[in-house]
């Protein structure tokens, strides 16, 4: 998922900006989305920074939350060893961060990318968006190309 819509007060650090209103709306109607059509998350991957960690209250998820300082600024290759890392008991995680590591790192572990999901995140990885991705292997076995893009969804 990346962040909700940010707002841009000044003097405020990029690390430190704040969701819009927009950003709040739009990330609870992707909370909605994943509660109402997908298995519960039950660990949480969150970028350190203000936008995600109040995206991520917006959600309404409640589940285990790592705080990682590496999702700002992550690469996919940064963002494929996190996942590598997760609890194999994890059966659904929700990575929050940021454009453009996370549509990048969508693009990257999906085999799958002629579909129309991956269509739709070459073309734009909104705000608010999720990719939503699925596995036949364990969390340490992640890699690029292993993944089937299942959905895409961008609230609004």
């Amino acid at each position: 998922m990346r962040h909700g819509k940010s707002a841009y007060p000044p003097g405020v650090a990029d690390h430190e900006r704040p969701l819009s209103e927009r950003g709040r709306r739009e990330a609870a109607l992707a909370g909605a989305w994943l509660q109402d059509s997908r298995p519960p998350v039950d660990a949480v991957l969150c970028s350190t920074a203000t936008r995600t960690r109040e995206t991520l209250a917006a959600t309404g998820i409640d589940a285990s939350v790592d705080y990682e300082n590496r999702i700002y600024e992550a690469s996919p290759t940064d963002l494929i060893e996190l996942i590598r890392a997760a609890d194999a008991d994890v059966t659904t995680l929700l990575i929050v961060g940021h454009a453009p590591g996370m549509p990048w790192t969508a693009a990257e572990l999906s085999y799958n990318r002629d579909s129309s999901a991956a269509t739709a995140i070459q073309a734009k990885f909104p705000t608010s968006a999720l990719a939503v991705l699925s596995f036949d292997c364990a969390w340490a076995d992640v890699d690029t190309g292993l993944g089937t893009l299942t959905d895409f969804h961008v609230p609004r």
